[in-house]
């Protein structure tokens, strides 16, 4: 219901009331009327009483009357005003009404122009859907062919290997088999000569006895008496010739001594090539006194045994002047410690803390050294054109060996000569140095990737966008897959003149640094270790243990496992210190 309904009602309400109370108010008056005329005229003070009641409830029922009169013309005029409010709010109602039918009408109109809009844009949207997945699928589509090229061109080089080596296993089975075959044409005529040599030997054994006794009777002497009499003649003459041969072998020795002698030192020098050992293994840093020692040192050894815990180098302070010894198998580590120990010397503040500080800058600046050698090794090769992530791992080999050769110049020293040889033959010089010098770019990765270093660095030179006649030379030069190219072949001649030439390498350098990995890798695999050094040459192991992990009967237990499998695993000369560091050192020997 309205709020101009409810008016209504009220209004409607209020004049029946009025109505009412004016009709009760007009039968009241006609009853007194008549009972004043029925009542007895006169004095009388009943009369009198009662026609004044009468009176003043007459007044009073006129009054009552005219306020019904005014209330009742109150009541029409809101009943009229109500119905001038129902008539414009039916106008209203119908104003509203065509309103919302307008509306009504726009806002269809209006959801169908919307409708057909969202139409519009969902087929446009879903036609770019389609488009975006159609150029989705067609390079996913090429992506998976190029994958499956590259994994039909692997599956099709490890079945020629698989060929090759079948191939290699027939000959050796062939080899074998014509090898037993003639052991046996062989182990049968040994049998026949055995058993001729046997009639021979009983044959002769009867005719020397025949000669013997013929010999006694005729000599007049024993067997035994001519053999001794034969001895001593023997002896004499032995004695003159060894007389004569020590004076001819002096005479020649003392002719050819001096020259000799020269050759050897000569040889031995060209071979050994001693400077690049002390380089691999020992770096000097020169002090501003021996005053700085004991800096060095700090109180009750406190410093350099901070030094050597961060580092991972041994530090040796001896009685050479000015100078202290950095000792470590790892150039790598062995530099950053060099570093960080000149700038702590220039410094003059060594504490612990401080060490550490160092260190971390020391390191971040071996890594910058790393790229620089890389972009001047490339500069001097002439190779602008690379990857950067190639370049990042040729940095690397700065301080990577192989038999005591730096792998990095060693990668330049082939390039050159590679070019060298393209230039004689005639060929393309600068493909031919580019494989050259790529050619061990693999063994920045050996120690994280399984493989041989040549495969994996094909792999490399092939994911960063190498040619296909870079990756073959890099794959072929140690005959794991057999060279094709001219590239290829010219690639494994100039590693060979790199690698053979006198004072190039030495093996027992290498081996003596995979030992030396070996008994870190050891210690390493154990269960709490933070940290682990191989120090004093590889005869002492110093393994740093976390706290919380380790306590001090397992710092007991660890050291005695890793002395038992260094024991067991490896070969080396006198013993090996194991030193586990926690907060405090518990010391195993293994002999």
């Amino acid at each position: 219901m309205t709020a101009v309904e409810v008016l209504m009602l009220v209004a409607l309400v209020v004049v029946v009331a009025v109505s009412a109370a004016f009709a009760v108010g007009w039968v009241l008056l006609r009853r007194v009327q008549v009972s004043s005329r029925s009542l007895p005229q006169g004095d009388d003070p009943a009369f009198v009483a009662e026609k004044e009641r009468q009176e003043s409830t007459l007044a009073q029922l006129r009054a009552a009357a005219d306020r019904a009169s005014t209330t009742i013309d109150d009541a029409k005029a809101e009943v009229v005003a109500a119905r001038a409010q129902v008539a414009a709010a039916k106008e209203k109602l119908l104003s509203v009404r065509a309103e919302s039918a307008r509306l009504g009408e726009a806002a269809r109109g209006e959801a169908d122009a919307m409708l057909e809009r969202a139409r519009q844009q969902a087929e446009q949207d879903a036609e770019r859907f389609r488009e975006a997945a159609r150029r989705a699928a067609d390079e996913e589509t090429a992506r998976l062919a190029a994958s499956n090229r590259e994994r039909a061109l692997d599956v099709e080089r490890r079945e020629r290997l698989l060929e090759e080596r079948e191939r290699r296993l027939a000959e050796e089975a062939e080899r074998l088999a014509e090898r037993d075959r003639r052991l046996g044409v062989a182990e049968t005529d040994l049998i026949e000569r055995e058993a001729a040599l046997a009639e021979r030997e009983d044959g002769l054994a009867d005719t020397e006895a025949e000669q013997r006794r013929e010999l006694e009777r005729i000599a007049g002497l024993t067997a035994e008496a001519a053999k001794a009499e034969l001895v001593d003649a023997i002896e004499a003459q032995a004695k003159r010739d060894a007389a004569l041969l020590v004076r001819d072998i002096e005479a020649d020795a003392k002719h050819t001594a001096d020259e000799r002698a020269r050759h050897v030192v000569v040889e031995a020098i060209q071979r050994v090539a001693s400077e690049q050992t002390a380089e691999s293994v020992v770096s000097v840093l020169h002090l501003p006194s021996d005053e700085m020692k004991g800096r060095i040192i700090g109180r009750e050894g406190r410093n350099i045994r901070a030094f050597e815990s961060v580092t991972g180098v041994n530090l040796i302070i001896d009685d050479t002047p000015e100078a202290v010894l950095l000792s470590c198998f790892d150039p790598v580590r062995r530099e950053v410690a060099r570093l960080a120990l000149d700038r702590l010397v220039l410094d003059g503040r060594i504490h612990p803390h401080r060490i550490e500080e160092v260190y971390e800058e020391s390191r971040e600046e071996v890594g910058r050294l790393c790229q620089r050698a890389a972009e001047d090794a490339l500069v001097e090769v002439g190779i602008t054109d690379i990857h950067p992530e190639l370049v990042t791992l040729l940095g690397r080999l700065r301080y990577r060996t192989s038999y005591g050769q730096n792998v990095l110049k060693h990668l330049v020293e082939t390039s050159h000569i590679a070019g060298v040889m393209a230039a004689e033959l005639g060929v393309e010089r600068e493909l031919i140095k580019r494989c050259a010098f790529l050619h061990d770019i693999g063994k920045a990765l050996t120690h994280e990737v399984e493989g041989s270093h040549a495969l994996v660095g094909a792999d490399l030179a092939r994911k960063y966008g190498e040619d296909e006649a870079v990756v073959h030379a890099i794959e072929a030069h140690h005959n794991e897959v057999p060279p094709q190219t001219i590239e290829a072949v010219l690639t494994q001649a100039s590693d060979s003149c790199s690698g053979g030439r006198p004072g190039a390498r030495r093996e027992s350098l290498e081996a003596y640094i995979q030992r030396l990995e070996r008994i870190e890798e050891i210690a390493s695999g154990k269960s709490g270790v933070e940290k682990v050094f191989a120090m004093q040459a590889g005869r002492e192991i110093r393994v740093m243990v976390r706290p919380d992990d380790v306590d001090d009967i397992g710092a007991a237990m660890l050291a005695r496992d890793v002395a038992k499998q260094v024991e067991e695993e490896l070969t080396y000369p006198g013993q090996i210190r194991v030193t586990v560091v926690r907060e405090s050192r518990v010391t195993e020997i293994a002999r």
